[in-house]
This record gives C-alpha cells, sequence and structure tokens, in this order.
C-alpha cells in the first residue's frame, strides 16, 4: 500500500463502516478482519464506534490479528472543529473503538458547525437542535488552521500516529499547507468512475499526500439517502461490465482495481461476507492502459457526497465547488 510521510503503510484496501448498521457492526468489521482486511476505515458521524471498536476487539481476542497490524482511521466532527474540542472528541472516539491510539485521525468536512456537547447527541450529525421549531444546521467561525493546529497536537502527544484531512479540495489544501507545521499525511475524497478528480489526484501525487478514495463504487451507498439513482451505478455501465467479463472479474473489482492502480488506497463498505471478500480480492489480476484509459473516459464530474445538494433541505445554504482546480498542475 502507499507509504505515509511518518513511514506507516497505508493497506490499499480498507473496509468502509460507513451506514452499516449497529447491530451488524461487530460482526461484519470481524469477519472483514477474519477475510484479510487490515485497514478499518471509522468516524465519529457513522454512529457505530463502539460495535466496530468491539469487532476489532473480537478479532484480536482470538488471535487474528495484532493491534500493531491494524490500521485504524477516523474521523473528527464538524461539530468538534474548535480547538478547546478536538482532543474530548478525538478521546471519545478512542473510548469507543476502545483503543489507545489511531493510526489516522482526518477532519472530516472543511465545515465547522456549533459545539454539541456529548451529553445532549452524540453523534450530533448536522442538524444543530433536531427539537427546534426550525431545526437547521447552525455554523461556527472556526478557522481550518485553528482545527489544524490542535490536530498537530495530537500528533505531538503520539495518540495518533498521522493526521490528515478529508473533502478537501486543491486551493483549500493550498491554503493549509501555508502555515502547518506538518502537512496532511492524507486527504480522504470520493472517487469512482463516474468521478475520477484527476488533477487532484495528481495534484497531491505532487505534494507526496496519500489520497484515500471514498464510495470507489459509486452510487449504491447513495441511492437509499435520495442522492443518487439506481441508473446511476457505474457497477451497470457496459464498459465496467466488459472489462470485467475479460478478467473473469465483478464491476465492483475492477472499480476497485482502477482506483488502486491509480495509487491511492479505496475503502469499499459492505455487510454480507461474499461481498467483503469479493472486495478484498482484487491483486490477482492487472487492468491493461486501455482498460485504465477507458474507465478514466467515464468520468462525468458526478459527486454523490455533496454538501450543495444536502444541506440545503436543513436550512442551511453550504455551496462545496465540485471543481479540483481550475488549471492542470505541470
Amino acid at each position: 500500500g502507499p507509504v505515509l510521510a511518518s513511514g506507516q503503510v497505508m493497506p490499499f484496501v480498507g473496509f468502509g463502516t460507513w451506514k452499516i448498521p449497529k447491530e451488524g457492526a461487530a460482526a461484519a468489521v470481524e469477519s472483514a478482519i477474519r477475510q484479510g482486511y487490515r485497514h478499518i476505515d471509522c468516524a465519529c458521524d457513522y454512529g457505530n464506534e463502539k460495535e466496530v471498536g468491539a469487532g476489532i476487539k473480537a478479532a484480536i481476542d482470538a488471535g487474528v490479528v495484532k493491534r500493531e497490524e491494524l490500521f485504524v482511521t477516523s474521523k473528527l466532527w464538524n461539530t468538534f472543529h474548535a480547538k478547546e474540542h478536538v482532543l474530548p472528541a478525538f478521546k471519545r472516539t478512542l473510548t469507543d473503538l476502545g483503543l489507545e491510539y489511531l493510526d489516522l485521525y482526518l477532519i472530516h468536512f472543511p465545515i465547522a458547525l456549533k459545539y454539541v456537547p456529548f451529553e445532549t447527541r452524540y453523534p450530533p450529525e448536522w442538524i444543530h437542535d433536531p427539537a427546534a421549531a426550525q431545526p437547521r444546521m447552525e455554523l461556527a467561525d472556526v478557522p481550518i488552521r485553528e482545527t489544524w493546529e490542535a490536530m498537530e497536537a495530537l500528533l505531538d502527544q503520539g495518540l495518533a500516529k498521522n493526521i490528515g484531512v478529508s473533502n478537501f479540495q486543491a486551493q483549500l489544501l493550498m491554503d493549509l499547507l501555508r502555515t502547518a507545521r506538518t502537512r496532511p499525511a492524507v486527504n480522504q475524497v470520493e472517487l469512482h468512475p463516474y468521478l475520477s478528480q484527476e488533477q487532484l489526484v495528481e495534484y497531491h501525487a505532487k505534494l507526496g499526500i496519500v489520497v484515500t478514495g471514498y464510495s470507489p463504487l459509486g452510487a449504491g451507498s447513495y441511492v437509499s439517502l435520495q442522492m443518487a439513482t439506481g441508473v446511476e451505478s457505474a457497477l451497470d455501465d457496459p464498459v465496467i461490465k466488459g472489462i470485467a467479463a475479460k478478467h473473469s472479474k465483478t464491476p465492483a473489482q475492477v472499480c476497485l482495481r482502477w482506483g488502486i492502480q491509480r495509487g491511492y488506497n479505496v475503502v469499499p463498505k459492505s455487510s454480507t461476507d461474499a461481498r467483503i471478500r469479493e472486495n478484498i480480492s482484487v491483486f490477482d489480476f492487472e487492468l491493461s492502459v486501455d482498460d485504465m484509459a477507458a474507465i478514466a473516459a467515464l468520468t462525468r464530474c458526478r459527486r454523490f457526497n455533496y454538501p450543495r445538494g444536502y444541506t440545503q433541505f436543513i436550512s442551511q445554504f453550504y455551496p462545496i465547488s465540485p471543481l479540483a482546480l481550475s488549471h492542470r498542475i505541470t
């Protein structure tokens, strides 16, 4: 897998835990570890870190893996961006996961929201007060620099081995790098055949920042959220299906392999054993140059996880440009 600035190796395929129900999360995580996954991608906002932690503990207790063989990622939620809230939020995640350190801790979104105490609601989610007459997202005036300096303190204390960001586009990253003591090790962004973000991937390669691609299979997880339609699935694309048939692989495996061969790691999500196994069985074939080009040509700048789209439904307009860069880095 990609080597981080710290020298730590990040596995190419991680197990994503977004939208895995609490009741099935522990079993799914333990199954994933038994089937060879060594990177577990978590977040406060997923609402299942205690159960994910139980799955990790079960695998360790059974002798399947040692803690130091796992790479565990989690993310700081938007309501905890103020410097005084970063450490408590981190410690809550650590307690829920039952771990003594994290391999990677990310700023989940470049969106600061008004603080919600743990005892009021955890995870806080997007709406500040669901019981309000007009429930809405409440913004907080916290600059990214303040949040990043608190993230750097976690690194200084050895609580996190690496720190990074998520959902950051190039211009915001450029601004962060002007003041950061430690540059982000990772930027986790949406990447799939319909959103290839070629310039953003290229820019990170030039910086030496590792990219993680989330939602690497595209539309699937967003259909139930009404943020995508079933017909937008790359898994049904004739080009993907044709390449899959040629290699005797599934469309999902082709999408994942495409990401890996572009040089970044991917974090597919599944709750079923067969799919969990399928998603990590991507190291026994290679896509040709023509295959890679054919998949790259499918990009249509289709972003499914787009705050501009869903924040307006909670009484808050919050545009985030879908453009990575306005020009090509040379």
